[in-house]
C-alpha cells in the first residue's frame, strides 16, 4: 500500500525537461478526473523543485512551464477533505505557511516560469500561477481562474490574498477573492490576470516560445492590469482605506456579518498593503488558521459535498440524450425555462394555445437575455442567436421530433392531464414531465399511455436564478426517465435532488409549517417587522411573511388547503392566513400583502393588515422573544424532514438539506436544515417540541423518526 501511494504520488505530478532547456512540470493524478493539490502532491512539487534548482546550477534548465495533463482542467485547488480534518488552529497555520514556502520557491527559482492555464484553474492552483512570472491561458469556455476559498469558509491562504491585489490592483483582487467568483481568460487578460490568451490547440506551443523568448532576455508584453485611475486611488494608505473600508459594507450588507472568511479576507488585505512580502505572507497564514477551524468552515464544506455528491445522484441506469425540448404554457414559469434551456444551447419548441401568452413568454425570456448582455455575460450576437432557438408555436407541429417534454400550464390536475394527453399523442415515445409544484405526478401517469416515461421536473422561481430542481419520481417513473431529467438538468447547471412523489414534495412540504407557523405568531400579537427580522437574523434570505408575498398570498392559501387535505390537524392553516383569504391582498404582484410595494419593490410592512387581522388578532401587539420566533418557525421545519424521511419522500438527510438550501436559501452557513438540528442536539429539539405541544397542540407533535434518534443519543447524520 504505500509504494502504490508513491507510485501515484510521482504519477501526479512529473517533471519532463526538453532538448532546448525547458522544464515541464505537468500535473495529471491517474486516481482523480481533476488535479489537486493534496499534501501529497506538494510534496513531490517541493521534491521536483530541487531537482529543477539543480538543473538551473548546471545550466540544463533555462525556462520552467507548469501545465496540465488533463483536458479541460489546470488545477481544481486544494484537497477538501484535508482542510476539513483539520481542527487545530496551529496545525492550519503550519500547513498553510508550508504551501507558501513551496510556492516561494516556484516565484524564487532563477529562470523564467510561466504558466500554460487550459481549463478551470481555481484556488490552490491559481496561487501557484501567481508565483509564476508569466501566465498564458487558452480561450476555451472551460478556462475559468478564481479563488473560490470564501465559499468554503477560508481566505485563499497558499499566498492568494497577498499576491493578488499585488498583481492586478486592490478593487480588482478584493471582488475576486470576496466573492469567490471566477473569470474566462478574455476577463483575466483584461485584469492583468493573465497576459496572453489563445486557442487551446497552440497553447503548449506558445508557452515553450514564451518561455525561451524570456530566458533570452525577452519581457513579454505586459498584461493590462489596473487602470490609472485605480492606480491612484491605491497608492495611498488613505485610498486603499477607502476602497477597504466600502468593501466591508457590502459585504455586511451582503452576509449579514454571518461569514467571518471576506471580513478576515479584508483586514489582511489591509494590513498587509505595503508590507514586505514575507510578512504579508505571515498575516495570510495566521488568518487561515483561524478560520479553517471555525464551525462555518465545516458547514460549507460540508454543503460543498452535498453539491458534489447531488452531481453523482442520478439512477445508474443511463438516460437518453437530449437536444429537442418542448416547453407547453408560455407564462412567466415556461418562458423563464425556455430561456434557460436556449441559453445552455438546446432548441426549444414554446407552445400555447393563445397568442399574447406566446408573446409574453418570449418577452420574458429576451429580457432576460438581455440582462445578460448588460451584464457582460453574453455578447449581443450571441444572445439574439440563443433568443433564436425559441420557436413559438399554437399548435403541436413538430412535436415528432422532440426528446423530452416540459409541461407548464396552471396548476391544475385536470388542465394538466388534458395537456398531457395531446402531448404524448403528439411527441410519441418523448420523455415527458410536468413542473408541478404540488399535485400528484402519479396521478398524471394514469392519464397516460406511457406512464414509465412520465415524471415531475419542479422547477423553482424565477428559474434564471434559483439552482434547485426537484425531480419527482411517481410510481410508475422509469430510471431511464428519472435519469434522461435528472442529466438534463445536470446540461443546465442546476441541482437535482430526486424525490418520491407525494403532498408538497420535499421543499413545499417542509416549508409549510415554517410559513404556517408564522401566520400563527402574527395571530398571537407578533409584528410583521419582528418575526421577519428574527428569521432574517437567523441568516434566512428573507422572513416567512415576506416570503409569503413573494410566493403570492392566493398561491400559499391554496398550497396550505392542499397540505390540510393530506395531513389534516397537524398543517391546519393559521387563523391569520384563513383571514386574509378573499381579500384584494395577493402580496408583491399586486402590490398589497404583509409590505406595501411600489414599482414592485418592497417599501415596508403594511400596519392596516393588523385591522382586518382584528377577528382573529386584535390590533394590539406584544413582544415575542425572537428566540420563540425562531424556535416555532424553524423546528416545525425539522419535525416535517423528519417525516419526509421516514416516509421515504427525500433518499438522505444530505437530500433535504441540499433542496432546502438551494430551494428556499437556508443559511448555508448553518450547514442546512438537518445539520443545524443536529448541532443544536435532537433531543433539546425534541423536548423543545414537546413545550410547544403541551402549550399549541398537535402541529409540534415530534416525529416518530425524530423522538427515536433523540431517545437512542443519535443525529440525523449518524
Amino acid at each position: 500500500m504505500i509504494e502504490t501511494r508513491s507510485t501515484n504520488r510521482q504519477a501526479a505530478l512529473t517533471l519532463e525537461k526538453d532538448g532546448d532547456g525547458v522544464a515541464w512540470l505537468v500535473f495529471d493524478d491517474p486516481d482523480r478526473k481533476v488535479n489537486v493539490l493534496s499534501t501529497a502532491v506538494m510534496q513531490r512539487l517541493d521534491e521536483l523543485l530541487d531537482q529543477i534548482e539543480d538543473g538551473i546550477r548546471a545550466g540544463a534548465i533555462r525556462a520552467v512551464v507548469i501545465r496540465s495533463g488533463k483536458d479541460g482542467s489546470f488545477i481544481a485547488g486544494a484537497d477538501v477533505d484535508e482542510i476539513v480534518a483539520i481542527t487545530d488552529v496551529a496545525r492550519a497555520t503550519g500547513k498553510a505557511a508550508a504551501g507558501q514556502r513551496i510556492f516561494q520557491r516556484v516565484h524564487e527559482l532563477s529562470v523564467p516560469t510561466v504558466a500554460a492555464i487550459d481549463g478551470s484553474c481555481l484556488g490552490g492552483g491559481t496561487e501557484l500561477v501567481l508565483a509564476c512570472d508569466i501566465r498564458l491561458a487558452s480561450d476555451r469556455k472551460e478556462t475559468k481562474i478564481g479563488l473560490p476559498e470564501v465559499r468554503l469558509g477560508i481566505i485563499p491562504g497558499f499566498g492568494g490574498t497577498t499576491r493578488l491585489p499585488r498583481l492586478i490592483g486592490l478593487i480588482a483582487a478584493s471582488d475576486l477573492i470576496l466573492t469567490g467568483r471566477t473569470v474566462d481568460a478574455r476577463k483575466a487578460q483584461k485584469l492583468g490576470l493573465v497576459h496572453e490568451r489563445m486557442h487551446q490547440g497552440v497553447l503548449v506551443s506558445r508557452a515553450k516560445a514564451v518561455a525561451l523568448e524570456a530566458a533570452n532576455g525577452e519581457a513579454p508584453s505586459p498584461a493590462d492590469g489596473p487602470g490609472r485611475v485605480a492606480r491612484l486611488a491605491e497608492a495611498t494608505p488613505l485610498g486603499r482605506r477607502f476602497i477597504l473600508s466600502r468593501a466591508r459594507k457590502q459585504v455586511l450588507k451582503q452576509t449579514k456579518g454571518h461569514y467571518p472568511a471576506p471580513l478576515k479576507a479584508i483586514e489582511v488585505m489591509r494590513q498587509s498593503a505595503g508590507k514586505p512580502l514575507e510578512r504579508a505572507l505571515a498575516m495570510e497564514a495566521a488568518a487561515i488558521g483561524e478560520l479553517i477551524v471555525t464551525d462555518v468552515s465545516k458547514n460549507l464544506i460540508h454543503v460543498f459535498h452535498l453539491m458534489e455528491d447531488a452531481k453523482k445522484a442520478g439512477p445508474a441506469t443511463g438516460g437518453r440524450d437530449v437536444e429537442r425540448v418542448a416547453v407547453l404554457g408560455a407564462g412567466v414559469m415556461g418562458g423563464g425555462i425556455a430561456q434557460l434551456l436556449a441559453f445552455r444551447g438546446i432548441a426549444v419548441r414554446l407552445k400555447d394555445i393563445n397568442r399574447e401568452a406566446l408573446s409574453t413568454g418570449l418577452r420574458h425570456a429576451r429580457e432576460q437575455f438581455d440582462k445578460l448582455v448588460k451584464r457582460r455575460k453574453l455578447r449581443s450576437g450571441e444572445a439574439e442567436d440563443r433568443m433564436n432557438a425559441i420557436a413559438p408555436s399554437l399548435d403541436y407541429s413538430g412535436f415528432g421530433t422532440i426528446d423530452l417534454v416540459i409541461e407548464a400550464v396552471v396548476e391544475r390536475m385536470d388542465v394538466k392531464k388534458t395537456v398531457l394527453r395531446e402531448a404524448e399523442e403528439a411527441a410519441g415515445d418523448a420523455i415527458l414531465t410536468t413542473n408541478t409544484s404540488s399535485l400528484s405526478v402519479t396521478e398524471m401517469q394514469r392519464a397516460l399511455e406511457r406512464p414509465e416515461n412520465f415524471a415531475g421536473m419542479h422547477f423553482f422561481n424565477p428559474v434564471h436564478r434559483m439552482p434547485l430542481v426537484e425531480i419527482i419520481r411517481g410510481e410508475e417513473s422509469s430510471d431511464e426517465a428519472v435519469a434522461t431529467v435528472f442529466a438534463l438538468t445536470r446540461k443546465l447547471d442546476k441541482t437535482p435532488v430526486i424525490v418520491k412523489d407525494g403532498p408538497g414534495f420535499l421543499v413545499n412540504r417542509v416549508l409549510t409549517p415554517y410559513l404556517n407557523e408564522a401566520g400563527f405568531l402574527l395571530a398571537e400579537g407578533g409584528s410583521i417587522a419582528e418575526i421577519d427580522e428574527a428569521l432574517v437574523s437567523f441568516g434566512m434570505p428573507m422572513g416567512p411573511l415576506r416570503l409569503l408575498d413573494e410566493v403570492g398570498l392566493d398561491i400559499a392559501q391554496h398550497a396550505g388547503q392542499t397540505m390540510n387535505d393530506a395531513f389534516g390537524e397537524r398543517l391546519a392553516p393559521s387563523p391569520a392566513l384563513k383571514a386574509l383569504e378573499g381579500t384584494d391582498r395577493l402580496g408583491r404582484k399586486n402590490g398589497r400583502g404583509f409590505y406595501v410595494y411600489e414599482e414592485g419593490r418592497e417599501q415596508h410592512p403594511d400596519p392596516a393588515i393588523y385591522q382586518e387581522l382584528d377577528a382573529v388578532a386584535g390590533d394590539a401587539r406584544r413582544q415575542i422573544p425572537e428566540r420563540v420566533i425562531l424556535d416555532r418557525c424553524i423546528l416545525p421545519m425539522v419535525n416535517e424532514a423528519a417525516r419526509i424521511l421516514e416516509e421515504g419522500i427525500a433518499r438522505s438527510p444530505g437530500d433535504v438539506d441540499l433542496a432546502m438550501i438551494t430551494g428556499t436559501g437556508f443559511p448555508p452557513f448553518r450547514g442546512g436544515l438537518l445539520r443545524y438540528a443536529d448541532d443544536v442536539g435532537l433531543r433539546e429539539i425534541v423536548a423543545r417540541l414537546d413545550s410547544f405541544q403541551r402549550e399549541h397542540g398537535i402541529r409540534f407533535e415530534p416525529a416518530p423518526l425524530l423522538r427515536r434518534k433523540a431517545n437512542s443519543g443519535e443525529g440525523f447524520y449518524d
